[in-house]
């Protein structure tokens, strides 16, 4: 299994992982509006030269007291093709975008998604860093996870995702 950088030839696959991913357009059509906004990170696992899975992580912004430098990242979404999820390949993505994100000097991430899956990587709950979603999820489902440690230690507010998300639904 490879973990590289989407290219542009990788549009029209990472659409398709999505679609099969996620049974609907939804995500793609987020991705295909994302691609090209500075300080995105878009990263594909490749098997035998085909590509199966792809995640994505888009610059959030706190409406609240933080630090005006603090560069937040929200992770959405990972995708792997049907016949390839439950072998490992969402949990390299993350891996490895994670620890990319972190090399860029990327300070924290944001999550929402299934709290036992995300605490394996170190997640935790946002409002134990004083940070809440601007949807009205659960307090559980919406998690944080520094890649600098006391990155968060004086930010508090609501996490706006950008606006291409809204028009999701």
């Amino acid at each position: 299994m490879d973990i590289r950088t989407e290219k542009p030839e990788d549009v029209e696959a990472v659409r398709n992982i999505n679609i099969l991913a996620f049974g609907r357009e939804n995500e793609a059509k987020l991705v295909d509006r994302l691609r090209g906004i500075a300080s995105t990170f878009s990263f594909l696992a490749v098997q035998a030269d085909r590509i199966v899975g792809h995640i994505f992580f888009s610059l959030v912004a706190v409406e609240g007291k933080c630090s005006s430098n603090l560069s937040i990242l929200g992770l959405a979404p990972v995708a792997v093709l049907p016949n390839y999820q439950r072998q490992g390949i969402g949990t390299l993505l993350i891996q490895h975008g994670l620890k990319e994100c972190g090399r860029s000097g990327v300070q924290a991430v944001v999550v929402l998604g299934h709290p036992d899956f995300y605490s394996r990587f170190g997640f935790i709950p946002a409002s134990r860093k004083s940070l809440k979603c601007e949807y009205d999820v659960s307090d559980e489902a919406f998690m944080v996870l520094e890649l600098e440690n006391g990155a968060l230690q004086d930010c508090s507010g609501t996490v706006k995702y950008r606006s291409e998300f809204s028009l999701c639904e």
